[in-house]
């Protein structure tokens, strides 16, 4: 980046931040799309993104290249966001078992074929819970690798490491997630043909 550009940056120049945000909003609401499956709340993190990175300009070392930490915090807060929406979920399915009308009425109507609904819902949990066991920094190298396109470089920049280290990241999720969708399909699902795990992309948080 223009060294001029980022001191005018940290003097909080506002047509220089504006240009920042048209330059890289597009790239930092995809990432925080590819955590959060949602457009709202992905747009919603974005902001927060460059709120933070307006807040932290000044204290920018240039260790990284601009859009590296940028990509950094958007990783950063996709994850806090993503925490805050499953506590909140675990909080409203508190609240619906203590006895909601809601709940109430899908407990009398379930629909035409409740057995079905319910074999497909497992299915579901079943592969959610596959996809999103990697642990963190796994996680944050397939999501970035296969639905970003970024090279091993640039993750390695988000994540502070080698590019050979994010390489083995890559490996290792994919490797443990085949693992995981073959067992836990394989005893699950009976009477039917098994889902390949091959065909399932570990990026898919």
């Amino acid at each position: 980046m223009d060294q001029s550009l980022l001191d005018r940056l940290r003097s909080r120049d506002e047509s220089a931040f504006q240009a920042l945000i048209a330059e890289h909003q597009n790239r930092v609401v995809n990432i925080c799309f590819r955590f959060l499956r949602n457009e709202e709340d992905a747009r919603d993190a974005a902001q927060e993104v460059f709120l933070d990175v307006y807040r932290a300009l000044s204290g920018f070392r240039g260790d990284a290249a601009l859009s590296t930490w940028i990509h950094r915090i958007a990783v950063t807060k996709s994850l806090d966001a993503l925490r805050r929406g499953k506590r909140k979920k675990r909080l409203e399915m508190v609240r619906a078992l203590g006895g909601s009308e809601e709940v109430e009425r899908e407990a009398a109507d379930p629909g035409p074929d409740p057995g079905r609904a319910l074999e497909d819902g497992e299915r579901a949990d079943l592969l959610r819970q596959a996809v999103a066991a990697p642990p963190r920094n796994q996680r944050i190298a397939v999501t970035l690798a296969k639905y970003e396109g970024m090279s091993s470089a640039e993750i390695a920049g988000i994540l502070e490491t080698t590019p050979g280290a994010v390489d083995s990241l890559v490996h290792r999720a994919q490797a443990a997630l085949r693992r995981r969708l073959a067992k836990s399909l394989g005893r699950r699902v009976s009477g039917e043909a098994k889902m390949d795990p091959t065909e399932i992309r570990a990026g898919g948080v």
